[in-house]
């Protein structure tokens, strides 16, 4: 059984993790020239956002994942992004992204949200599959994030 960590983004085990995540993305990046930005901690604190660390049956941490608010689009409904899910490789396959982007959503519920915006990119084909079939619809760029091919939306 996994359990849920609160985490600041600049505590030991989320940085380790968010280096992971960067340092794959980095590597497997289209074309190379992928921008790594470390986040904000204040970015991620409540009420303003959230960042969890996902720790396995064993102890060991091997996911995270957070949201932030962002921007009202143009409904003018309450919107938090998701930002920096991320697994460790031999922590896939067992359901634990969508585990982690399903309690992101209900945090962001708690926080008020009414929809959730995330940004993504088309060689990462499960992560946009996992959005999909979450309810996530395609929009529009909300944002100039030069990583980003696919941006998404869900209503909550």
């Amino acid at each position: 059984m996994v359990t849920w960590r609160e985490s600041a983004v600049d505590e030991r085990a989320a940085h380790r993790l968010l280096t992971e995540y960067f340092t794959s993305r980095a590597e497997t990046f289209p074309g190379g020239g992928y921008v790594t930005v470390f986040p904000s901690p204040a970015d991620f604190e409540p009420p303003r956002g959230e960042f969890v660390v996902l720790v396995d049956d064993d102890g060991t941490d091997v996911g995270c994942g957070g949201i932030r608010r962002s921007p009202s689009g143009a409904a003018g409904l309450v919107r938090y992004e998701v930002k920096h899910l991320w697994l460790e490789p031999q922590a896939r396959g067992r359901g634990l992204g969508r585990a982690i982007l399903s309690e992101l959503e209900r945090r962001a519920r708690d926080l008020g949200a009414e929809e959730l915006v995330l940004d993504t990119n088309a060689s990462l084909a499960a992560a946009g599959g996992l959005y999909r079939s979450s309810g996530y619809v395609d929009i529009p760029p909300y944002n100039d994030n030069p990583n980003a091919t696919n941006w998404y939306l869900k209503t909550l």
